[in-house]
């Protein structure tokens, strides 16, 4: 088993990852002459800011995910391929990966990043991460299995542990599935569980830092602070979580909290290949690369989005890990791959900040733009149609509204089921 790419004389582009940057940078290439070949661990591309929607049970792990053979159909000189990429030979310009070794004229990586438990094993054992569809699914499962268990507990302490959820991490992951699960603790539990005391079913958010969501306003941080504990959400503001032990949470202000649904949402790491040495790479792990966007010390390997690290003026330690960066630096490296191969000056980047949004609850949503910061129904409504334009797809946009307009009206969500699936073997390399 190979990747069985018929050999062309056209230059190869060797796309890393189908997140928001490659799938942009993919797509901008198509009729530039090149012949492009995306590898992914997954085979769909994953819609992140509405995952926490999935593990809460509001939606179809299917409505924020779309297979890339489906986004590429009737694409020439498209290739994709279903593997691990695992090391970067860049002396052969190959890169090595689970199916084998590809070459490539140019290399993109893009593959973005993935939890950071900082050398925690008891945590990493434990928590549960969001970082992807399945993981989203996991939680879901694990979240629905302890409140069926719970009913059936003799145990108090057992019980109690059950209906404790740790949710760790206060930015727009943290922020917006504790809000979520607070609102199914008052208007789903209530209708779903009639024998459970929903009361006794605790949402609680543990923040290191002083403020929530670290990249937005103040404004906006007190804001999402306050709908919060409106909501019920027990928010612990400077607190750091030193271990997981004995099933409880240990916090660094003496409290334990006994929990069998503990979720780690603070923090991640640029995914890391083999052969890129430590000197390329910056905090977090990111690939150090220039205003191009190339990795330093290399002429035709690339890094976009969250897994670069790249500084300007404004950004001294480099942009922040949103979608809209990867976005952007994905549309210029595709011109400027264009100008490489004519032989003209490439354009550097500069980032464009064109806001930020975090959700919290029903009518409840932190907004940050330029000139306006905004909070409130009328931000919750700017969220809303800003990611319902961004999901991939007309079905998957339909399927979102519908989902949404049902919620909003019902106080419901109509998909909590608990259903594991065997994980499917990716391909390896025959021998």
């Amino acid at each position: 088993m190979g990747f069985n790419i018929p050999e062309t004389n056209k230059k190869r582009v060797v796309i890393v990852g189908g997140g928001f940057g490659g799938l942009k940078l993919a797509n901008k290439l198509k009729g530039s002459g090149f012949q492009v070949v995306l590898v992914d661990r997954n085979n769909y591309h994953q819609f992140l800011p509405l995952i926490y929607q999935v593990a809460s049970a509001g939606l179809e792990p299917s409505s924020i995910a779309f297979p890339f053979r489906k986004i590429f159909q009737h694409r020439k000189d498209f290739y994709f391929r279903w593997a691990d990429v695992e090391g970067v030979d860049s002396a052969n310009n190959e890169i090595e990966s689970s199916i084998g070794n590809l070459k490539y004229d140019y290399l993109v990586i893009a593959a973005g990043t993935e939890t950071n438990f900082f050398g925690n094993k008891n945590i990493e054992d434990a928590a549960l991460s969001m970082k992807t569809v399945e993981e989203a699914m996991t939680l879901r499962n694990v979240l629905l299995s302890n409140l069926e268990k719970s009913l059936t507990c003799e145990d108090i302490k057992e019980k109690q542990a059950l209906q404790n959820i740790v949710i760790v991490g206060g930015g727009a992951t943290g922020v917006e599935i504790s809000g979520v699960l607070s609102e199914m603790k008052h208007f789903i539990i209530p209708k779903d569980y009639p024998d459970m005391d929903y009361h006794k079913v605790n949402v609680y958010l543990i923040e290191a830092s002083p403020k929530l969501l670290g990249g937005m306003s103040s404004q906006s941080s007190a804001n999402s602070e306050k709908f919060l504990r409106e909501m019920g959400v027990n928010v612990q503001m400077t607190t750091k979580v030193l271990d997981y032990k004995d099933g409880k949470v240990i916090l660094d202000n003496g409290i334990e909290i006994p929990t069998r649904t503990f979720v780690w949402v603070s923090g991640v790491k640029a995914v890391t290949f083999d052969n890129i040495d430590s000197d390329m790479l910056g905090r977090g792990f990111r690939i150090k690369v220039d205003e191009f966007n190339r990795v330093d010390g290399l002429k035709n390997v690339f890094a976009i989005g969250d897994v670069c690290l790249q500084t300007e003026e404004d950004y001294p330690n480099g942009h922040p890990q949103l979608a809209q960066v990867a976005i952007q630096q994905g549309s210029l490296l595709s011109l400027n791959l264009k100008k490489l191969e004519k032989g003209k000056e490439m354009t550097p980047f500069h980032y464009r900040d064109l806001g930020s949004l975090a959700t919290v609850g029903r009518n409840k949503a932190v907004a940050d733009f330029k000139q306006i910061k905004t909070h409130g129904w009328f931000a919750w409504i700017i969220w809303l149609v800003i990611h319902l334009r961004s999901i991939l797809g007309i079905r998957n946009k339909v399927m979102v509204l519908i989902n949404w307009i049902w919620s909003y009206l019902t106080y419901d969500q109509s998909i909590r089921l608990i259903m594991a699936a065997k994980r499917v073997k990716k391909p390896k390399k025959c021998c």
